[in-house]
């Protein structure tokens, strides 16, 4: 005897409902045309049209209060009332922070060494517990899994969650009311939340577009478990793009991925920091080096861009680190 089909963990339905149920609590940021340009997209083919989506311009500085606050808006409110829990390299927890302090909850968010000290200080500001454990995300995940357990407190994944996958596929959404006609948008990777639910909804929406994602050279968690048939756990993390960095993905977001995303290319640091200054200088987009890795991608000419494409590259956070 054999099963009937598997349903899809997340689906277009679940990411409309998150829209509805988030409109209002987000922002919903804009998506700009690049040109006119000073100079070419070196060795980028200069004749695709170019638009970026600004989530950098999200409430809390990147797209991860979609996810958060469409997670949290499905918990018991009693549960959430005591208070909700997270680790995160820093974008996750300040979403969490956010939807906690919207919801009038308190919030702990676990912290791995070497977390930017103005990630730690714009929690405090949200009114958050900050505690810092261990050396990468896992790490620190592993301490906040077991406070929430010996606290009660509600527990949300960075990236693993359904609820949190179809927050951020929102993004996707607004991408393809704003820019119907789009043939290709790149996002960069951390543990696979993000591209997981943009993924999902753009296919379901236009199953001919284009998805690539992009990841750094020193945090390569999808490729790896995609090379691999299964979720690999890497050895070390050797990028600065903390953000994008948590040693192992999830079966969920890995199933997701091989199933919608067409693509997945490496960059570099040196790269990502090239691709920050080139979005500040041209047009005066301070991010991160995460928020800089799709566009990254492009000027290194790591993705084979079809002449005349309408392409859409994501900005998924911002900073100054890929700057200064």
């Amino acid at each position: 005897m054999t099963g009937g089909p598997v349903a899809p963990p997340v689906t277009l339905a679940d990411i409309e409902a998150a829209a509805a149920r988030i409109a209002g609590r987000v922002r919903r940021t804009p998506l700009i045309a690049a040109a006119p340009l000073t100079a070419p997209l070196a060795p980028a083919p200069g004749d695709f049209d170019l638009s970026l989506k600004l989530e950098n311009l999200q409430i809390t500085g990147s797209f991860k209060p979609r996810g958060a606050t469409n997670c949290l808006l499905q918990l018991d409110p009693d549960l959430v009332a005591r208070g909700v829990i997270t680790a995160s390299g820093g974008n996750h927890g300040l979403g969490v922070a956010y939807a906690a302090r919207q919801a009038g909850a308190p919030a702990v968010i676990y912290l791995p060494e070497g977390t930017p000290q103005s990630k730690a200080d714009g929690l405090a500001a949200l009114g958050a517990e900050v505690v810092i454990a261990g050396g990468v995300w896992s790490e620190s995940n592993e301490a906040a899994l077991a406070r929430a357990e010996a606290e009660g407190l509600a527990y949300l994944h960075a990236f693993a969650d359904p609820r949190v996958i179809a927050g951020q596929g929102t993004v996707g959404l607004e991408i393809l009311d704003d820019a119907p006609d789009l043939d290709h948008v790149i996002v960069a990777i951390g543990g696979g939340g993000l591209i997981s639910g943009i993924a999902t909804a753009l296919k379901a929406r236009k199953p001919e577009i284009r998805v690539s994602g992009v990841e750094p050279v020193g945090a390569p968690t999808l490729t790896r478990s995609l090379d691999a048939g299964q979720v690999v756990t890497l050895p070390e993390i050797t990028t600065a793009a903390g953000t994008l960095a948590p040693p192992h993905s999830a079966q969920i977001n890995l199933d997701i991925v091989a199933d919608k995303v067409d693509e997945i290319v490496l960059v570099d640091d040196e790269e990502m920091r090239e691709a920050a200054r080139w979005l500040w200088f041209e047009l005066g987009i301070a991010a991160e080096l995460s928020g800089a890795a799709a566009m990254a991608a492009l000027l290194q000419g790591r993705l084979d861009v079809a002449p005349g494409a309408r392409v859409c590259a994501l900005v998924c956070g911002a900073g100054r680190d890929g700057i200064d």
